[in-house]
């Protein structure tokens, strides 16, 4: 059985809380809390291997004791940066993260390897007040080798599902070569102090 573990970054308001729930349970729901950290989990298969995937999604809110993204990339076995296609202040903080995150990566592991991350355009049936254009976003991930699409939660439940299926078996390689330089009990130890809090079996 493979574990998986994903972190799932943005602004508030870009719709990442309900792109997890769409995907895991083909559920749509458009307003959810942002002032709490969730951590999600589930048994599932893609392409036949089976796998326990967790999914972590903090609240955007800074505030006092939060994990901090070191944490996140030491945890994660990749990530997704998503944004408000019709909010250009959300993309420009997506490319912040996503520069923080290979910062951060490069720092921890000490190596060229980059990590496994999906750069997500949220709302696209907000097309008609787009303020990000999906070449700029598309180039910005090619020259970050970051995986790239747009969708929208609301409407499109099998560009979702096909988004995270990609994402899961790059990372299921990725996440094996990365454990074989990373000790399982500090691992396990990170888990339970940083992430030992709301879980949600979906």
């Amino acid at each position: 059985m493979n574990d998986v573990k994903v972190v799932v970054l943005g602004s508030d308001n870009v719709g990442k809380s309900a792109l997890i729930v769409r995907y895991l349970t083909k559920r749509f729901i458009g307003e959810y809390a942002s002032n709490s950290d969730s951590l999600y989990r589930k048994r599932l298969s893609v392409d036949g291997r089976q796998m326990n995937l967790e999914i972590f999604d903090p609240c955007s809110q800074l505030r006092e004791g939060r994990t901090g993204l070191g944490d996140q990339v030491q945890w994660a076995d990749g990530f997704l940066i998503v944004y408000d296609i019709s909010d250009k202040a959300s993309f420009l903080a997506a490319q912040s993260l996503v520069y923080r995150i290979k910062e951060s990566h490069q720092e921890l592991y000490k190596s060229d390897a980059h990590p496994m991350l999906c750069l997500v355009g949220n709302k696209q049936d907000l097309c008609h007040a787009r303020e990000v254009e999906e070449e700029e976003a598309r180039l910005f991930a090619l020259e970050c080798r970051a995986q790239f699409c747009e969708l929208s939660a609301a409407e499109q439940s099998t560009e979702v599902s096909a988004m995270f299926a990609r994402l899961l078996r790059a990372t299921l390689e990725y996440s094996r070569d990365r454990r074989r330089h990373s000790g399982s009990k500090s691992m396990a130890k990170l888990i339970n102090n940083v992430f030992g809090k709301r879980r949600q079996s979906v």
